[in-house]
């Protein structure tokens, strides 16, 4: 009987690993990207189209966000590195040619088109998500705030209590959704319901909103400690302040 090659096994193991978790970063990637946006999965295979950027279809997209899609090849990488690079750069370059031939792509876009950058404010492109992808490189700090689902529910309670100073939703509301500068409507709705406890945020979600969440409090007058990652910080404090206040005196 042969004896097992335990390096093998441990070479082999690891990049399979690697593989998954390379995987897993990119949905995770992908999905905050959309979130943050408001998009379907449908917008950025429509801007590749008719750019000529590059050929990705709607169930790629889909797929990458559920971490179901194992071997992707060059060509999306390609178009959504291009496709990155060209919301970088603003929509102005593009206006016309959405106008004439895309005017419902280019509506939506004009709602929120915000690029995927790395810490050096830089774009995404193919190689770099392309070693994401294969667990090579880490997700840029600005995507990967750590937010665990079990702590979601939290957190919401703690932003909501943040943001309204401890106030009920009927004495601070329009003041906060003044400050919330997100436009689109069905981000704004879901934010209302959160701020009223009506719902909860999802841990995907809240990586999504952080940044609009932060920039709604510093417009309110709170402080800007360390950006978004304090404000995420002083969120957890707050939350288990929150926990501590609701446990029964024993």
């Amino acid at each position: 009987m042969t004896k097992p090659d335990v390096e093998s096994d441990s070479a082999a193991r690891g990049y399979r690993e690697r593989l998954d978790d390379g995987r897993r970063a990119m949905a995770h990637l992908i999905h905050v990207w959309h979130e943050r946006n408001g998009w379907s999965h449908k917008v950025l295979p429509a801007l590749a189209e008719c750019l000529d950027l590059g050929r990705v279809h709607n169930s790629q997209i889909s797929n990458l966000r559920n971490g179901k899609l194992a071997s992707p090849g060059p060509e999306v990488f390609l178009a959504l590195g291009q496709a990155n690079a060209i919301l970088h750069a603003g929509l102005e370059p593009i206006r016309d040619r959405l106008v004439e031939g895309h005017p419902d792509l280019l509506k939506v876009l004009s709602e929120s088109s915000l690029p995927l950058e790395g810490e050096d404010g830089e774009p995404l492109g193919a190689g770099a998500l392309f070693e994401i992808f294969v667990g090579l490189a880490a997700l840029p700090a600005g995507f990967d705030w750590r937010i665990e689902e079990d702590e979601a529910a939290a957190l919401s309670a703690a932003l909501a209590d943040c943001l309204c100073n401890g106030k009920s939703w009927r004495h601070c509301r329009d003041k906060v959704m003044e400050a919330y500068p997100v436009t689109k409507a069905q981000r704004r709705e879901r934010f209302a319901e959160v701020m009223a406890g009506l719902r909860d945020y999802n841990s995907e979600e809240l990586d999504g909103e952080l940044l609009d969440l932060h920039a709604t409090q510093v417009a309110l007058g709170g402080v800007n400690r360390q950006g978004a990652e304090g404000f995420l910080d002083d969120l957890r404090a707050r939350s288990e302040l929150l926990v501590d206040q609701e446990a029964p005196e024993t």
